[in-house]
């Protein structure tokens, strides 16, 4: 008879346990989901934006070339336009793909917060979170060289300094990609965010 009352006060502070366990658990998610939240809708708002400010930017204006001394300069139409570089359409694609994963992403993660953690969903939202990251760091890198030499020129290759006739379209690129170094930066903190969360269990 005491063996059985004692086995049950087992039971009993066994039960406790793990109803103990599970509070601090959904605490955790509790907690965890809002962070999670915040920081795709802050990159979702910085992909966005930055897509935007490349994709309407553009500056046109007639430009005066001198030849010789001898010769009266020659005056033409130019402007500057996000689709005529390579590097900056890849930079517009990449940030709106980021845009696109972002929304769909925050969407699930309302959809599924409160809800027991799948390690095999987590670590495929890791992936593409990963995927972001690296998609959105190599758009920067590409756009952010051919703006060096827009700003700069290159004395070897006789190219010149775009940005000293377009100063707005430059400035204006230069937010851009600062905003999107700012949502490469939200992707990356949900990858730590998440590997910590794997590493806890």
């Amino acid at each position: 008879m005491q063996l059985k009352a004692a086995a049950t006060a087992m039971d009993g502070d066994g039960d406790g346990v793990r109803s103990h366990v599970k509070v601090i658990e959904s605490a955790r998610r509790r907690l965890r989901w809002p962070f999670d939240g915040v920081v795709r809708f802050l990159g979702l708002a910085f992909t966005l934006v930055a897509a935007v400010v490349v994709g309407v930017d553009n500056e046109s204006k007639i430009l005066s070339v001198t030849l010789t001394k001898s010769l009266p300069p020659i005056h033409f139409y130019a402007s500057a336009k996000w689709q005529y570089m390579s590097a900056f359409k890849y930079f517009v694609v990449s940030n709106c793909i980021a845009c696109a994963y972002a929304a769909v992403s925050l969407v699930y993660s309302v959809k599924t917060r409160g809800q027991k953690d799948d390690p095999m969903r987590s670590l495929l939202l890791i992936s593409f979170d990963l995927i972001m990251v690296g998609l959105l760091f190599s758009a920067d890198g590409a756009a952010a060289a051919i703006g060096v030499i827009g700003r700069d020129g290159n004395s070897h290759m006789h190219w010149i300094k775009v940005c000293g006739f377009f100063e707005g379209y430059c400035h204006h690129f230069t937010a851009a990609l600062v905003i999107s170094i700012a949502g490469s930066v939200m992707f990356l903190c949900l990858v730590v965010l998440s590997v910590l969360n794997l590493h806890k269990k």
